[in-house]
This record gives structure tokens, sequence and C-alpha cells, in this order.
């Protein structure tokens, strides 16, 4: 029965198509339309020094990347330039050479680079020499490797719906090819796409190969295809990628959105930055459709992650476990993955969600994304990234240069020199300004061209001048946003609130205040404009303390500040002795700003008094101190080295984390069998977990290893009689890859060698609980604990104290 409705379904989705094609040959399209980022050249004090930064450091670093790490190679290697004796790690690789020449062609436009284009075009000549005559383009199969990857299958997308990511790079190709045309007028990329996908449009389809992708993005590849070219057939296969999902004899799972049909699907579940791409994709089908069931299922879903799944920095995806959503309200701050390509996605969705619907929400919730949750995934210094994004540590989370799966590296690459497009849009006779950035743009309305120059220094103040030239006297409506944050309301819903008094937002219009009309979230000024015609929006820059609500467990009794956009976060290299977990600030508590132009490239800092607390050896008394706590911009933290850091501020002394008292273990070296040293902090820290898989603190797993011996070790500061010594084991049952060991023991240094204590009484190995070996005093300068792993699993520890 099943097989015979999956046939019916196909049939009748094959009529609507036809029959709908007179519809798509329309070119119907978003209602408002972005002003592309070859219109729109900033210059500011905060975007023009990044997209600089791009530019001359994150491009060129990348594409070197790209180079030394093989990836550049995959292509000589399929193209037969160079043998196929090796190949990277990962059948996505190709698509970090994508998204580079994508930032890169970006970045073409805003700054001319003869050098750089010359050498796109090097690059873009081996992709082509890689392409297989019908199109086919995937180099981890055309390279015919001695030992194929894994992933790829005996044949064209035999694994695509789990795997092989054949369509997933095509669809970052697509996006490149569209991005490089777009900015240099070259067809030399853009032709290899449109091979490519003419072969996709050829092979899938109803009652032809009916595979979905795995992950998603060629849904908005083809769709920027179709608006390139005019072909509807790309525009059908975007559609038919999405209507399998959910299908009898498909991957049917919630990881990459494929449980269900996409227009049954109201909530976020699953990889994050698969769903996002998905949710993405199907705002691009259904502004070129029509398709009112798609755009319910989306605005169903936005509503879903702005009122349950939503970090206050704008991130998204709460669980490393699948990168994925989490429960509802389960925002967890120092075991947050919040990915940086999952923030990227999220601005993607959000602009799409404007555009079909033209309300500043959207663009609200872009960004507070931009400037926290996404900004926060590249270093000061342009080539150092998170891939997490924790809104807490520790000291164990540091920026990396690289990743073996490098896609948020390359995603900031290519989206932030995409930032242009996303100041201003239009409909018709109504010009949208969504973000605050200094620079001129040009735009054409129906009737007129209007020359727009804005002058700011957004984010840090508030006034932000619009000067207005059209070629000629003409009436339309210029529509302002005015921030949710300027008016109480940091995100739509009720998943965070801002109780504070704020002072009134202005308009200035010619040097004179006017009054405006809030429509959807904008300012509307509909008048005839001349030329030099001058805007002055007002904005004031309050600072924030935001509540989340009750239901977020891991905010209770704490704030975030927030000022203009930026969230704030307190770095333990500003406060007292390096901590913060320890820090308690009272709600009511005065906050000033405080401009810094020497630290961390110029920013305004937040000054408080405040409170720290310490534990005490043998009693539960804690040693309290008055002190000055400093708070600096959340996107800006962990370009100093490693340190403590926090964006919900205790205001009740419940949610502190006392500095730990100083015992043995505190004041001891600590060494191990492990690589990353930011791991073994978790050893002494004193956080008292909930339970063997609570990981809202640092802990230490030796994954993936499996049925290995292991160590960890404390040196101590000076020879100390032990005799007792307990361990708190990690345990991410049943879906993590930690169990408690299959045994462990422990040894004591004499004279240079290891001696095992003689056990009086030891307890089970058991989770959740501290598991305790008593044995016969000894003295010694330093104890090893040894671990054996179990045989199909690793294990871990969140403490280890000795007595």
């Amino acid at each position: 029965m099943a097989i015979l409705m999956h046939k019916l379904f196909r049939k009748n989705i094959w009529l609507l198509l036809v029959s709908s094609q007179v519809i798509y040959g329309q070119h119907n399209d978003y209602p408002i339309q972005p002003v592309a980022f070859t219109q729109v050249h900033l210059k500011d004090n905060f975007w023009t020094p990044k997209m600089k930064v791009n530019a001359e450091v994150t491009i060129p670093y990348t594409l070197n990347q790209c180079k030394i790490t093989g990836r550049i190679d995959n292509f000589y290697r399929a193209s037969g330039k160079l043998p196929a004796d090796k190949m990277t790690s990962f059948t996505f690789d190709d698509t970090d050479l994508y998204k580079v020449i994508e930032g890169a062609s970006y970045s073409l436009q805003t700054r001319k680079d003869p050098s750089l284009e010359k050498y796109l075009d090097t690059l873009i000549s081996s992709i082509a020499a890689a392409q297989e005559p019908d199109g086919y383009l995937y180099t981890f199969r055309t390279m015919k490797a001695a030992k194929p990857h894994e992933w790829i299958g005996t044949k064209r997308w035999e694994k695509e719906e789990d795997l092989s990511h054949e369509l997933y790079n095509s669809g970052h190709l697509f996006e490149a090819a569209v991005a490089h045309y777009q900015a240099t007028g070259k067809r030399n990329l853009l032709n290899i796409a449109i091979k490519n996908a003419d072969l996709l449009v050829k092979t899938f389809g109803w009652g032809k190969e009916e595979h979905f992708p795995g992950h998603q993005i060629v849904e908005t590849g083809l769709t920027k295809l179709y608006r390139a070219t005019g072909k509807k057939e790309y525009l059908n296969l975007a559609k038919f990628f999405l209507d399998l999902r959910g299908l009898p004899g498909h991957l049917n799972q919630e990881y990459s959105q494929s449980h269900k049909k996409v227009v049954e699907q109201h909530t976020a579940v699953g990889h994050a930055v698969r769903a996002t791409y998905m949710y993405t994709g199907m705002a691009d089908v259904a502004a070129l459709t029509g398709d009112q069931q798609y755009l319910s299922a989306i605005d169903d879903i936005w509503h879903d992650v702005v009122e349950k799944k939503l970090y206050i920095t704008g991130g998204i995806g709460a669980t490393g476990n699948g990168e994925a959503f989490g429960e509802n309200y389960d925002l967890p701050n120092m075991s947050a993955y919040a990915e940086t390509c999952a923030a990227i996605a999220n601005v993607y969705w959000n602009n799409r969600m404007f555009l079909l619907h033209g309300d500043a929400r959207y663009i609200d919730i872009l960004e507070r994304t931009l400037y926290n949750g996404l900004l926060s995934g590249i270093s000061l210094s342009g080539d150092k990234f998170f891939y997490p994004n924790p809104l807490a540590s520790l000291g164990q989370h540091q920026r990396r240069a690289w990743w073996d799966c490098a896609c948020c590296v390359s995603n900031m690459t290519r989206f932030l020199p995409s930032v242009p497009g996303y100041v201003y849009a239009q409909n018709q006779d109504n010009l949208y300004v969504n973000l605050f950035i200094g620079g001129h743009s040009v735009i054409k309305l129906p009737k007129v061209s209007v020359s727009i120059d804005q002058q700011t220094n957004y984010p840090w103040e508030g006034t932000n001048e619009l000067t207005i030239n059209p070629d000629k006297k003409s009436a339309f409506a210029l529509r302002i946003r005015i921030p949710g944050w300027a008016v109480n309301r940091p995100v739509a819903g009720n998943l965070y609130k801002d109780e504070s008094k704020s002072n009134p937002v202005s308009i200035i219009l010619n040097g004179k205040p006017i009054h405006f009309e809030v429509i959807k979230g904008y300012a509307v000024i509909q008048r005839t404009w001349s030329k030099g015609d001058k805007v002055s929006l007002n904005l004031p820059m309050d600072i924030k303390k935001i509540m989340a609500k009750d239901s977020v467990k891991a905010d209770r009794n704490r704030f975030a500040l927030q000022r203009g956009p930026i969230v704030y976060c307190l770095e333990g290299h500003d406060n007292k002795d390096g901590s913060v977990m320890n820090i308690l600030v009272d709600k009511n508590a005065p906050v000033k700003a405080v401009y810094k132009p020497d630290l961390l490239n110029g920013i305004i800092t937040l000054q408080m008094k405040g409170s720290s607390a310490k534990r005490q050896l043998n009693t539960d008394a804690l040693i309290q101190s008055e002190q000055e706590v400093t708070a600096i911009p959340y996107f800006s933290w962990a370009n100093r080295g490693s340190a403590e850091m926090e964006v919900w501020i205790p205001y009740e002394a419940s949610a502190t984390k006392p500095k730990p008292a100083p015992t043995i273990a505190t004041n001891s070296k600590i060494s191990s069998s492990l690589k990353n040293g930011l791991m073994l902090k978790a050893l002494n820290d004193q956080y008292e977990v909930e339970n063997s898989n609570d990981k809202s603190g640092n802990f230490l797993h030796w994954w993936p290893k499996k049925n290995t011996i292991e160590y960890v070790q404390y040196d101590f500061d000076a020879p100390h009689l032990v005799s007792k010594s307990s361990v708190y084991w990690l345990d991410d049952s049943p879906w993590g890859g930690c169990r408690i060991p299959a045994n462990w023991k422990i040894f004591y240094q004499k004279d240079g060698e290891w001696i095992p204590v003689k056990v009086i009484k030891q307890s089970g190995i058991v989770k959740d609980q501290f598991n305790t070996i008593e044995f016969e005093p000894v003295t010694t300068s330093a104890l090893k604990l040894e671990v054996q792993l179990p045989v199909d699993n690793a294990s871990g520890i969140h403490e280890w104290t000795v007595n």
C-alpha cells in the first residue's frame, strides 16, 4: 500500500509541476527585493576594517589552507594532472574552495584585486578540468582512487541521502558561480555550474533518480541559478528535492529533516545547519512558486525557533549531539554548540523571511545574529576561528587556525564580504533601510534612481545620518527599521524580556523633528524627496539587562547585558583573579559605558560594581569580596588567549560558581595522555555537575579512542600524605561516545617510579556519583590515575579529587 501511495503521489506531483510551469515562467519572486551587494559600497569604522581584514588576511589565508591541505589538489587528481594516491578527509571538501571563491568574488566588488581575480580564473580552470563530460563534478569519485572514500558508494548518488554530499557540493558550486558572475561579469564558473545543473535536471525527478540531498543547500543554489539564467527547470528541481523528503522508501530521520514531508514540519529539529539551509530553500521556492503550504510551515518553524530555541546571541543549535536543535528552552551555555555555520544560515533564513513578509522582526534576528553569534566565529586578526560559539567557558574554549572539517572557516570567508547585500531592500516605491552601516549606494526605484549616503558610528553610537539624493524630485516611502532592542523588545515572543526604561527613538528631517508612523517595525516617511534631503535617526543607546524566560533553566537568576545590538560578556582577562564564574552583580546596579580605543581594536566596555566568592577548606562559608566588573562585546572574546567567559551574569548567589578552595588537586600541575591541554582544567575546577552526562561545565574525554589504557597525573606543589582519591566519570550515553571505564587504578610516585597504591576500600565503577578508592597512606609528590577504556567506547572525567 505504501508503495502504491508513493507512486500516486509522484504522479500527482508531476502533473502539478507541469500545470504550474506557466506560473513559474512568470518569474515571480519575493515581493521585497534586496539591494544587491554590487550596488552598496560600505565606508564606516566597524565593518569596513573587517572587510579589509577579510580581503587581506582571511581570503588569502583560507585559499592557502585549501592548497596546503590538498583541497585544490583534489581537483588536479580528478583531472588526471596528479596521481590519485591520496585525498582529503571529507567528501564535501570541494565546497571549501567553492565558498572561498564566492567570498573572494564578493570582495572583488568592493576591493579590486587583479592578481586575486587572475588566481580565481586559474582555480576555475582546474575546476573545469575536473568536471566530467556530462557535467558531473565530484572529485572524490572522478579521481578514481585506488581506495575510494567509504562515503561515496559504488555509483553516483547511491549514498546521497546519507553521506556522499554530491548535491551539497553542487549547491555551493552554484552559489559561488552566481556570486562570481555578478561580481565580475565572467561566465567561466557560471558555465561549469550550468553544465552540472543541467545534469541534475536530466538525472533527478519523479520517475527518474529519486534522492534528496542529505545535507541541504542545492535548493538555494538552484534557485539562484534560476534567477541568473531563467531556466525554470532549476526551480522545478529545487522543489522536487524538497517534496521528496519524508516519503516512504527513503532515509527518514529528524537529523536531516527527512522525517516528514516539508509541509508537515512545524518545529525545528535535527542538524541546525541542514535545517536552516532547508528553511531558506523553502522560502526561495515559496517566493518563486507561491506555495502557501511552504510559507505556513516555515512561519511555524520560525516561531518555534525564536520563541523556544534561540540564544540571546542569535546562535542556534544547542547540542553538539548531531550539531542539532535541542528540546524547547534547553539552552545550555557552556556546552552550547551554536555553530558558526548555523549562525550564517540563520541570517540567510531571516533575510528571506523579511523579503516575504516585510516585517522588521526578522531583521532584528538577523542583526542580533550578525553582531554577536556570527561575528564571534572569527578572530579580530582574521585567521583564527570558532566552530561552536559557547556562551560560557572555564577556559577550555580557544579559537583554532583550521579544522579538518573546515566548513565554518570557509563559510565565514564567503559571508563577511556579502554583508553589503543586507543593508537595503526595495519594493516598488518603498526603500527599506535595514542595517545601519556607513557607505554609499545607488538604488533604482521604478520611477527614480536614488543615491543614498549613510554616516554612522553604529553600533557604538545611535545617531545615523542618511542623505537622500534622487536624480529628480520624486515621491516614495523611506522605511527605516526601528530595532526591537531600542523599544524594549529583544526578540519577537517572550523568550527574552527587557523591563528597563528606554529613551524614545527620534527622527529629524532636514533639521526638524518629525512625527512618524511605525508599520511592521519600520518608521515610514512618505514624501516627495529632493536632492540633499537629510534624515537623522537617533536610537537610544541605553544599557539593557535582558532576562530569559523562567523555562530556560540555564539562565535563571541571571541577566545578559546589551547595548545597542551588541551582547556583552565577562572575560577573565578584564576581571579580578582571571575569574568570572564567581562574580555576582545586583540586577539594579548601575552600569556605565566606557570607550577603550586601545582594547580589542577599539571597543566600548561596560563597567559596574559587583562581588566575587571563593570557597574555603573545611567549611561551606564563602569568602565574599567587592570588585569592579568589566564586560566586553561577546564577539571580541577569546582574542587574548584562554580565559573564563560568561554571557549570563548571576544576580543571585545560588547561580554563581565560587572560585575553588586551595586543595592538593587545585595546586597541582596536571598532565595526561591527552594532547588537548585545555580539557585538563576540568579535573580540579570543583565544578559541581548534576550527573555524568552534564555538559554544562568543562570535562576531559579520550574520545574517539577505545579499549586503550590512558592516564591523568597530578604533580603536587610539595610532597603530601594522601590516602583517598575520588573520580566523577563522564558518561554521555546513549548518544555520546563516552562510558564509564572498564577499570581504573591509582599509582603514586616513589624514587622516580610509579607504584600501585595498596587499596583498603574501593567503590564500584558507577556513573552519576563520585567513585572512591581508599588506600594505605603514602607520602608522595605525584599521583597517577590510570584508566582502562571500554572495548567499544571512550571514557572521560568531570572531576578528580585527592585527600
